[in-house]
């Protein structure tokens, strides 16, 4: 169950830790470290996303089943779904923070889940959201 020391994960980290290919091993590490050692959550926005880029074959190129296999994996992880209450709190984050709503979406459901911190590449790193901060777990690799 979520709690304090609960962290969020943006799809970016679920694709690197599914990324073999070798120009990303470093950040394939830390995505996999991070899922290894933090009460991680995610959304089924993010699951959605992830299915839609591992089974492009311009993006990780993974079959439906291998895809489908990673999502297994990644149901075992506390997951927000979307109710009207964070796609209310997602149209004023987008509104306030003038960020598209997608990373709205990400924001607002890691706080429905009481997550004070978001690892993404995607949004500005250090930056508090309402009460989420955003970390870039892979600044410098």
């Amino acid at each position: 169950m979520p709690n304090a020391s609960t962290v969020f994960v943006d799809t970016n980290v679920l694709i690197y830790a599914a990324d073999a290919r070798s120009v990303s091993a470093a950040k394939m590490k830390r995505a996999l470290e991070l899922l290894a050692t933090e009460e991680v959550c995610l959304s089924f926005q993010v699951l959605q996303e992830f299915y839609a880029n591992a089974i492009n074959p311009r993006k990780l190129g993974l079959t439906q089943v291998e895809a489908s296999a990673w999502c297994d994996t990644w149901l075992q992880y506390p997951v927000a779904s979307l109710d009207a209450e964070t796609f209310v709190r997602t149209l004023e984050l987008a509104r306030r923070y003038q960020i598209s709503n997608w990373d709205a979406a990400i924001l607002a459901a890691a706080k429905q889940l009481g997550c004070a911190i978001v690892y993404s590449e995607d949004l500005n790193h250090g930056q508090d959201y309402d009460g989420v901060q955003v970390v870039n777990p892979f600044l410098g690799l």
